[in-house]
């Protein structure tokens, strides 16, 4: 074997006549790296029970939402070609996707096996990657057509990736599928349309439409942005090679308001999050990449955060029954109660307790407070039903008004009812003066609509009583139900007659007194006008609807979870966004900069531990040393300056002649990670000074 000289120009690959093993790899299942003394914990086994159920009901909603989507596109591929004549142009179906769906790739995957099963097709799905160049696309298209229907016969003769093109793939079609009746479509799925070449994709259709007079070619593309995408990329005298269908999926941000209306903003889930919280993960996903999986894995990671930092956040679990409820109190140990009792909410419960008797129980008898526990716990569980359920009254009453103060979806009147007290904002007085100006059939729709949302609660929770679960406290939704039917048929009963106020006719006579003063006559005027004003029934029926709905149903369930508002509220709520924040978004740069300027931080070894941050020792790695060093200097740094600097540091000889001829190992390395620091973006080349390179950062 040759040397190689060069250590900064290239990788030499020497071949040694190993050769790869055919067949599939087998997968290699990764176990837990938790034991079992930790699977075992009560925290544990309520979270992984927990998050799986909440798992399950977000891809049940996720796959029923699709549904209808791909059921449209079946039926177009299976109509696509009803009759074996070319009909000038290839059937198109553009797949509108939206940007950063849950799994963009999942998804054509799960098609591409729905078009299998489900129609007389042979799927193709090739992918950007699969398409660098024309050749490669149409190897693709003809090894993955073919591979589709080998599977039922092992000894069909095999074919070299050279002897793949559409001419063999026409004459193996006409071969195989010999019932002309019956004959398979070939359907062609592009996933991600945007990262596809254009010049290839281009080509790649006129190809195709030349082979489509005997081979029923049929295109979907998944579009991410929008249809006129598709025609930007393609010229005219490619798209007038193919007819386009569009389907529209539901967007991302439509996706993720079904999930949380659903699922997470339910008091059906065990774990709540507080304003700053919802507003972190929710300003990541509105902001930065429109990710559902990113805000579901976000919203997992708080779930285990809060569950791993105390075991008796468990007892926040949705429960089957009392008994298991009263299964887990049992079995926590004294030193978990002394973690209750230091919540900050159990102070102000201890202290609203009238008897003396039960104060010192609580404080110091163990069984009294495992036997205090449950009632405080379903406390708090009806706290979170009725919450919900007078949020979801609210974004009914307010959620069409006009300019949305309150917002138009239920995530923004989240943030601000789990934040504050929402009746004291002016928003809030802004949308009951809108609420005023409805008509009378507006606002009996309204309280019809209020009360299909407390029907639907109700139903909710006699489901659960069917299925043997713990049931919620109905009767404040019931109080609620009654009120409104009471008022809202008072408003059908109401005319529109005005209703004079009282002492009306008597006011005019005594405004106008002698040697009155300019400001007295004005303060006359402005308090006749005032009590002078008529209303008429409707007016007034309406007023009574508003004070109800804010005084008997937002005031009163509307109110924030607070320590002295909601015993053991902490058990349910997390609040912990400072943390969240750093660990699911990222700081690269500050990472970058610790890694090298401190390795030891990351690699806990002795040999690189420093004295002080700006201490450059010769066991540090070299990229670590060459970037210390380029600290030091200004914009532009001298290469050959550079190289002495390092040599010093780790050249064993200390010899601090600079003329003297650098030894190649130490310039292979320095090379190298000059290369490393220049791919970090950390210096780039000077076009104006050879030997000097330009510093990016400061």
């Amino acid at each position: 074997m040759d040397a190689t000289n060069s250590v900064s120009k290239g990788v030499f690959v020497f071949k040694n006549g190993a050769t790869r093993a055919k067949g599939p790899r087998k997968v290699q299942h990764c176990n837990s790296f938790l034991d079992a003394s930790t699977t075992n914990q009560l925290w544990f086994r309520m979270y992984k029970k927990h998050w799986q159920r909440t798992r399950e009901m977000i891809l049940k909603l996720q796959t029923s939402s699709y549904d209808k989507i791909i059921n449209d596109l079946l039926k177009f591929i299976e109509n696509s070609r009803t009759s074996n004549k070319y009909e000038g142009f290839l059937p198109t179906a553009a797949l509108l996707t939206g940007i950063n769906q849950t799994d963009h790739l999942s998804q054509f995957e799960k098609l591409a096996d729905d078009i299998h099963n489900n129609t007389h097709s042979i799927v193709v799905l090739l992918q950007a990657r699969d398409g660098t160049n024309l050749k490669q696309a149409i190897e693709t298209i003809v090894e993955k057509c073919i591979e589709s229907q080998r599977k039922d016969s092992c000894n069909e003769k095999r074919f070299r990736k050279n002897q793949l093109n559409l001419d063999v793939l026409q004459a193996w079609y006409l071969e195989t599928q010999v019932n002309g009746e019956t004959r398979p479509n070939l359907t062609i799925i592009v996933p991600d349309f945007e990262l596809f070449n254009p010049v290839i994709l281009q080509d790649l259709i006129i190809i195709l439409d030349s082979y489509a007079a005997k081979l029923p070619f049929v295109l979907v593309f998944g579009v991410a942005t929008d249809v006129s995408t598709i025609h930007n990329v393609l010229p005219y005298h490619v798209t007038s090679k193919i007819k386009i269908s569009v389907f529209q999926s539901e967007s991302s941000a439509g996706n993720l308001n079904k999930i949380l209306n659903e699922v997470l903003l339910t008091p059906f889930s065990p774990l709540h999050l507080s304003g700053k919280v919802f507003k972190l993960l929710l300003d990541i996903f509105l902001f930065y990449d429109f990710s559902v999986n990113g805000f579901i894995e976000g919203f997992k990671y708080a779930f285990m955060d809060h569950y791993f930092q105390k075991s008796i956040n468990a007892l926040s679990a949705i429960i089957n029954d009392e008994d298991e409820l009263k299964t887990m109190i049992n079995d926590l140990s004294p030193s978990e109660l002394g973690q209750i009792r230091q919540l900050p909410s159990f102070r102000p419960y201890v202290e609203s307790q009238q008897n003396p008797q039960d104060v010192v129980d609580l404080l110091t008898n163990d069984d009294h407070l495992k036997r205090s526990l449950a009632p405080m716990i379903m406390q708090v569980h009806n706290y979170w039903f009725t919450f919900y359920c007078a949020m979801h009254m609210l974004q009914t009453l307010v959620g069409d008004l006009p300019k949305a103060p309150l917002g138009k979806q239920m995530r923004e009147l989240y943030c601000l009812c789990v934040a504050s007290d929402v009746t004291l904002l002016p928003e809030f007085k802004e949308c009951v003066q809108l609420l005023s100006f409805l008509s009378k059939d507006e606002m009996l729709q309204k309280v019809k609509q209020v009360l299909d949302v407390l029907l639907l609660w109700v139903n909710r929770n006699d489901q659960l009583s069917i299925k043997g679960c713990l049931v919620y406290d109905v009767a404040p939704l019931e109080e609620m139900a009654n009120g409104l039917v009471l008022l809202s048929d008072e408003l059908g009963a109401a005319n529109h007659e005005r209703i004079l106020g009282e002492k009306q006719s008597d006011k005019p006579s005594c405004l106008l007194e002698p040697h009155m003063g300019r400001q007295e006559l004005r303060e006359k005027l402005l308090t006749a006008a005032k009590h002078s004003k008529s209303e008429s029934a409707v007016s007034r029926a309406i007023g009574k609807i508003i004070d109800y709905c804010v005084k008997n149903i937002f005031q009163r369930y509307l109110r924030p979870a607070t320590s002295q508002t909601v015993p053991l509220v902490e058990l349910f709520l997390y609040n912990n966004s400072t943390y969240l924040r750093q660990h699911i978004v990222g700081t690269p740069r500050a990472a970058v900069h610790i890694a090298l300027n401190n390795p030891q931080y990351y690699t806990q070894c002795d040999c690189c531990r420093l004295d002080e941050s700006s201490c450059i020792v010769p066991s540090l790695p070299d990229l670590s040393i060459a970037y210390k060093l380029h600290l030091e200097c200004g914009r532009m740094i001298n290469l050959f300056d550079w190289l002495q600097a390092f040599r010093i540091i780790i050249d064993d000889n200390k010899n601090d002649e600079t003329e003297q001829q650098v030894d190649p190992i130490i310039q292979a390395r320095f090379t190298r990670v000059v290369a490393e620091l220049q791919f970090l973006g950390f210096i780039k080349t000077s076009k104006t000074k050879t030997d000097h390179v330009t510093r990016l950062t400061w």
